[in-house]
């Protein structure tokens, strides 16, 4: 049996679920922080800085004003304070330390040769020793970044790799080493996977795949709330040989609940736990790596707005600004706002506004708060 929801209570069902709708704490903490790297799952890595490393910004959007060093010393602080580790999940992501047993199979795949970019598959096999070589000069060394390795490689992008950026990735990907912390413009620092990680993390038993896959999607499915099984696979970007079986078992545990929403042309599973409001009550600047909005197609079908991030777009072809923030109010995508932080004026400059057409008529006035609150929370004023 499906339920059935009209698309209010989906797009209600979604935002409680991703930790709108409740009042934000007067002082949040390091347990507020964490709490909502739980419920997300993951916080999306980004190095673009136009306002603030994406990683940041989620929980910004539900606590308001707290302490990024809060964040940076679960992230990458000493392995007695680390709560987080980072993999590759939905993109390049933080991730809670609970997560890292259901991952297991990935960088098992990748130390195999068969996940990760093409040019470093090559170290999994027939290059294997030089990767080896490199896992030995940080076991003796210590933590190393690429500038380590190849001078002038530090900001080397995804198009531009030298061999030793190729190696440290794929033993990235393959689980052997992992982020120790951040160097400079965020530069990764390499180490030993066992050096970094608690024990007591690393010692928990390694579910077969299929058992990861289903713990995945439910975690997934909590986060989201109400979703198709598309936006269940990407979340933690699974395929789908990996992710409609397990779907279907969650189903038949009862994990899962058929749904079909109004409007909603695909079924819709409901996490059994999410919490059903009759009205959402929030106030919040999106980044756009947000889980809230990253699915794009989710986002348009749910709250008829259509985004596109001008980042990646020419600048002659850009309708809302470089970097563009969705305003939440209420249940509501509500405006785009783009945004700059000026640091070296100390403004958070606003480039542009842009209303949505059923905007509520106290748009503006709501938007203005959100902006004060966080050009204070980034040391700036809002220009």
């Amino acid at each position: 049996m499906s339920e059935r929801l009209t698309a209010a209570q989906a797009r209600r069902i979604a935002l409680a679920a991703q930790g709108f709708g409740t009042r934000r704490p007067d002082m949040p903490g390091r347990a507020h922080v964490l709490r909502t790297l739980d419920r997300l799952g993951l916080f999306q890595i980004d190095s673009v800085n136009v306002i603030s490393r994406a990683h940041y910004l989620p929980a910004f959007s539900r606590l308001g004003s707290y302490d990024r060093t809060l964040l940076d010393r679960a992230a990458w602080g000493v392995t007695r304070d680390r709560r987080m580790f980072e993999y590759w999940a939905h993109e390049a992501s933080l991730l809670p330390l609970d997560l890292h047993p259901l991952l297991r199979w990935r960088m098992a795949s990748a130390d195999r040769g068969s996940f990760g970019w093409k040019a470093m598959r090559v170290f999994a096999t027939e290059r294997r020793a030089e990767a080896v070589g490199v896992v030995d000069r940080i076991r003796d060394q210590g933590p190393m970044a690429v500038s380590d390795f190849e001078e002038g490689r530090s900001r080397a992008g995804w198009w531009d790799w030298g061999d030793a950026k190729r190696i440290l990735e794929w033993l990235f990907y393959a689980g052997h080493v992992t982020t120790a912390t951040r160097r400079g413009s965020f530069e990764r620092v390499y180490d030993l996977t066992e050096r970094v990680i608690p024990r007591a993390i690393l010692d928990l038993p390694t579910p077969d795949e299929a058992e990861a896959h289903q713990a995945l999607i439910e975690r997934g499915a909590r986060a989201l709330g109400v979703a198709t099984a598309i936006e269940l696979r990407d979340y933690f970007r699974l395929r789908p040989a990996q992710g409609d079986p397990a779907i279907a078992a969650l189903v038949e545990a009862g994990r899962l609940i058929p749904a079909e929403v109004a409007g909603w042309s695909r079924r819709a599973y409901l996490h059994p736990e999410a919490r059903r409001p009759r009205r959402i009550a929030a106030r919040a600047l999106l980044a756009p790596f947000d889980p809230l909005i990253w699915e794009r197609d989710r986002t348009e079908r749910m709250f008829g707005f259509r985004y596109r991030i001008g980042i990646y777009t020419p600048a002659d072809k850009r309708s809302h600004g470089y970097y563009d923030l969705p305003f939440l109010l209420g249940d509501q995508l509500a405006a785009r706002v783009d945004l700059k932080a000026d640091r070296q004026a100390g403004r958070l400059r606003v480039q542009s506004i842009h209303l949505e057409p059923a905007a509520p008529g106290e748009t503006m006035q709501e938007l203005e708060v959100e902006l004060h609150e966080m050009a204070s929370w980034l040391g700036l004023t809002r220009a």
